[in-house]
């Protein structure tokens, strides 16, 4: 490919209006991050269980999201700068040597959607936050403040996993349909309100590591009341915009418009193979 038409080819590609506003986004997921693993946050989270619940729901739902949504694949030489080029049939029309590992993972994932990978995700983030609620995990943390170093990547990579089954993340799209992205962010609140709902309607104390003294601090139905209001309220804000956009696109058109450009192609090639030339037409 000669330079001009490199320059030619860069002049067609479509600019990303949301560029600046991903990297915001980005930079935020990041900032997070890091304020939620020093003092005196972090602190605070091994004093208080509202504290240690919020910082879960930052490291389960918010930062992962953010980092979704910031599309950081460009900014760490996993994809190319600038979106490919797509022939009719949705290939890209760049070299394969030009492409970064997240563009040809983008091309697979809307040619072979795969729903058992989704599921898979699913699972992993199901159970990613079901073990980080459990007495144990949470009683582990309390006492060794140290596994958080654990706890923070492992929900931040399996929420990042489901998050890219649910929103865009250019150069790489969900592979489920709309109404399979609603069910799937409903189920993963849903799941997320169940395990502060244990919490909530504990008459002891779920977390027997976390003292609560009368006269001092929270009492014991405060901080559980905080923990359960709080869970629900991040994971709230988080998955219900999802599904009312995906349920809104839908019924607004329930046909994906990439699938029906391709089902026209194929149906127009399909048509030309069986008339052939010379072949009368109607």
């Amino acid at each position: 490919m000669t330079p001009g038409a490199d320059s030619d080819r860069s002049q067609r590609q479509p600019h990303d209006p949301h560029g600046v506003f991903r990297r915001v986004l980005l930079a935020v997921a990041g900032l997070l991050l890091v304020v939620w693993l020093v003092p005196p946050l972090a602190d605070l989270a091994r004093r208080y269980e509202f504290v240690e619940g919020l910082q879960f729901s930052f490291f389960a739902i918010v930062i992962p999201a953010l980092a979704v949504l910031g599309a950081p694949w460009a900014a760490v030489r996993l994809a190319s700068p600038q979106p490919p080029e797509l022939d009719d049939d949705g290939r890209p029309l760049d070299p394969p040597g030009t492409m970064g590992p997240i563009d040809r993972l983008a091309e697979g994932r809307r040619h072979h959607p795969e729903p058992l990978r989704t599921a898979g995700f699913a699972c992993l983030y199901l159970a990613g936050v079901i073990i980080w609620r459990t007495p144990l995990a949470v009683d582990g943390l309390r006492s060794h403040p140290w596994l958080v170093a654990l706890e923070a990547p492992l929900l931040v990579v399996v929420g990042v996993g489901l998050w890219l089954e649910l929103v865009e993340s250019p150069p790489l799209t969900p592979r489920l349909s709309r109404p399979a992205r609603v069910a799937l962010a409903a189920i993963s609140m849903w799941a997320v309100w169940i395990l502060a709902y244990f919490v909530g309607l504990s008459h002891g104390s779920w977390y027997q590591a976390y003292p609560h003294h009368a006269g001092t601090g929270f009492s014991l139905s405060a901080d559980q009341q905080l923990t359960t209001g709080i869970m629900w309220f991040v994971s709230a804000c988080a998955f219900i915009p999802v599904v009312y956009w995906n349920l809104i696109r839908w019924l607004q058109s329930e046909e994906n418009p990439d699938e029906g450009l391709r089902h026209l192609v194929r149906q127009e090639r399909i048509r030309g193979r069986t008339l052939g030339p010379g072949s009368p037409t109607s």
